[in-house]
């Protein structure tokens, strides 16, 4: 087996080259989005029939709540989505997909599902248990509750073995 390989057994080398290939199909089917990528997952949770506050946004699409400041401004200055007070907690802001963001937002989810059919074609049949998969880890690695203590991994590889 030649060196070069060898990296092909790296969960970090397999999630990183699997999202630039996604990335840069995305990219084009998404291009027409203030954001790329980022806006269509902003444009998408606001298109939802409880729309989020931006903390929520933040955490949940993991974008730092600065960035996301200026997304949303990108996205409202486009007539996308528009910021609404909080029934619940009116210091709170929604974002809402405006009429216009809702229809890109559905002209783009059909193109994007087409693009990831294609990319997932190599799957073949395993291609929706892949997603489930990936679906369960990032709904994990993404939640509220994961925390990984980096100094006890740490710890314990210093105690291991060499």
């Amino acid at each position: 087996m030649a060196d070069e390989t060898l990296v092909e057994g790296d969960l970090g080398w397999m999630l990183g080259a699997s999202f630039r290939g996604y990335a840069k199909a995305a990219g084009h089917v998404l291009s027409g989005i203030p954001g790329g990528p980022r806006g269509y997952q902003l444009l998408t949770e606001a298109t939802s029939d409880t729309p989020a506050n931006q903390g929520t946004l933040a955490q949940r699409l993991g974008i730092d709540r600065t960035v996301l400041t200026y997304l949303i401004d990108d996205l409202e200055q486009a007539g996308l989505v528009e910021r609404r007070p909080d029934p619940a907690d009116r210091r709170q802001r929604r974002i809402v997909a405006t009429a216009k963001g809702r229809a890109l937002r559905e002209d783009r989810h059909t193109a994007l599902r087409a693009m990831e059919a294609c990319l997932l074609a190599v799957l073949g049949e395993d291609a929706s248990t892949f997603q489930a998969l990936l679906c369960t880890l990032a709904r994990h690695l993404n939640s509220a509750d994961h925390h990984i203590d980096l100094c006890s991994i740490a710890e314990s590889l210093d105690d291991s073995p060499r």
